[in-house]
C-alpha cells in the first residue's frame, strides 16, 4: 500500500508539475509582452491558453540537427542530465503537512528524506553538468564559452547559496524540509528571522538557474544562445524546460525555506476541518510559489544584463562575505537568546 501511494503521488505531482510548468512559460511571456507594451501570444485557444501545447507539438517536430564533429553521445545525453536534476530536486519539498483520504493519512511530500537540504544541494550542483557537457560536446566556440561560463557561474553561487541556508539550520536544527516549514509557525517565517541569508539566497537562485540578469551561459548578443547554440526539436525543448523547472523548484525551495512553506499563520485556530485545512495549505503553497515565480519573471524583463566580471565580483566579494557574516550574526543571536 505504502508503495502504491508513493507512486500515485509521483504521478500526480509529476503532471502538475510539468503543466505548472508549460504555463509558466505562457505567463512569462505574457507578462513581458504587458511589460513591454505588446500583446503576447494569444491566437491558440482562448486568450492563448493552449499555446503551451502548441509550442510541444512545433518542437517534437523539428528536425533534431547535430553537428558532425559533435560528441553525438553527450550531445544527446546533455539535455536529459538537465531535465531529470531539474525534476529529481522537486521530490523532497513538501507542498502541504499531511491529508486523510480513504481511511490513509497521506503525508503532502513524495520523498520525506532526513537530509533534505543536502538533497537540494546535491541534485541542483548536477544540472551543470549537462550544460557544460552540452557546451564541450558541440565542438562550437560559442556552446564551450557558454558552458565554462554556466561552471564557473554555478560553482561561484552554489557557495553562497549553501552558506545562507546554514543559518536555518542553526535555528531550526533539522536538515529535514518538511520540519524546516514547522519550524516557522505563526509569522515565524525566516525571511523575517534571516533577512540577510534570505537576499543571498534569492540572488544566488537567479544565479543557479541562469535567469537574467546572470543569463551569462546564452548571452544571446555575445554567444548566439551559448551551450545551446547547436540544439534543436526536442532536446533543445529539454533545456528551455529544464530552465523553467528549474526556476519553480527555486520558487518552490524558496517558498518552502522562507516563506513558510504551505503554513497559513495561525489557521489551525480558525477551526476549519483537517482535510480542508490541508487544502488551503497546498493552495497557500501554491500561491506563495506562483508571486515567487512572478518576481523572477518581472526581475528578467526589468534589469539588464551583468558584464561577466561584474558576475564574478558580486558572487565572490559581495555575495560570499555576506553569507558568512549571516552565519556568524545567527550564531551570536542564538548564543545570546540561550
Amino acid at each position: 500500500m505504502d508503495i502504491l501511494i508513493i507512486l500515485i503521488k509521483i504521478a500526480v505531482v509529476l503532471v502538475a508539475f510539468l503543466t505548472t510548468v508549460a504555463y509558466v512559460v505562457l505567463l512569462e511571456r505574457r507578462l513581458a509582452a504587458g511589460i513591454q507594451n505588446r500583446i503576447g501570444p494569444n491566437r491558440v485557444g482562448w486568450q492563448g491558453v493552449l499555446q503551451p501545447l502548441a509550442d510541444v507539438v512545433k518542437l517534437v517536430m523539428k528536425e533534431d540537427i547535430v553537428p558532425v564533429n559533435a560528441n553525438r553521445f553527450l550531445h544527446d545525453f546533455a539535455p536529459i542530465i538537465s531535465i531529470i536534476a531539474a525534476l529529481v530536486t522537486f521530490a523532497v519539498i513538501p507542498f502541504g503537512n499531511t491529508i486523510e483520504l480513504f481511511g490513509q493519512q497521506i503525508k503532502l511530500q513524495i520523498a520525506s528524506v532526513n537530509i533534505g537540504v543536502l538533497f537540494i544541494l546535491a541534485f541542483a550542483s548536477l544540472g551543470v553538468y549537462g550544460v557544460t557537457l552540452s557546451g564541450w560536446s558541440s565542438n562550437n566556440k560559442y556552446s564551450l564559452l557558454g558552458g565554462l561560463r554556466a561552471a564557473a557561474q554555478m560553482i561561484s553561487y552554489e557557495l553562497s547559496m549553501g552558506l545562507s541556508i546554514i543559518g536555518i539550520i542553526m535555528i531550526a536544527g533539522t536538515l529535514e524540509l518538511d520540519k524546516i516549514v514547522a519550524a516557522q509557525h505563526g509569522w515565524m517565517w525566516n525571511c523575517i528571522l534571516q533577512p540577510i541569508g534570505f537576499i543571498t539566497f534569492v540572488v544566488a537562485a537567479f544565479a543557479e538557474t541562469n535567469r537574467t540578469p546572470f543569463d551569462l551561459p546564452e548571452a544571446e548578443q555575445e554567444l548566439v544562445a551559448g551551450y545551446h547554440t547547436e540544439y534543436t526539436g526536442l532536446k533543445f525543448g529539454l533545456f528551455y524546460l529544464a530552465e523553467y523547472a528549474n526556476m519553480l523548484t527555486s520558487s518552490a525551495l524558496i517558498t518552502t525555506l522562507y516563506l513558510g512553506g504551505w503554513q497559513i499563520p495561525y489557521a489551525e485556530t480558525f477551526g476549519i476541518e483537517p482535510f480542508w485545512l490541508s487544502v488551503f495549505q497546498v493552495m497557500a503553497f501554491c500561491v506563495k510559489t506562483i508571486l515567487v515565480v512572478v518576481f523572477f519573471i518581472v526581475i528578467r524583463w526589468t534589469i539588464p544584463r551583468f558584464r561577466y566580471d561584474q558576475l564574478m565580483k558580486l558572487g565572490w566579494k559581495v555575495m560570499l562575505p555576506l553569507s558568512v557574516l549571516n552565519i556568524l550574526l545567527t550564531g551570536l543571536v542564538l548564543l545570546f537568546l540561550n
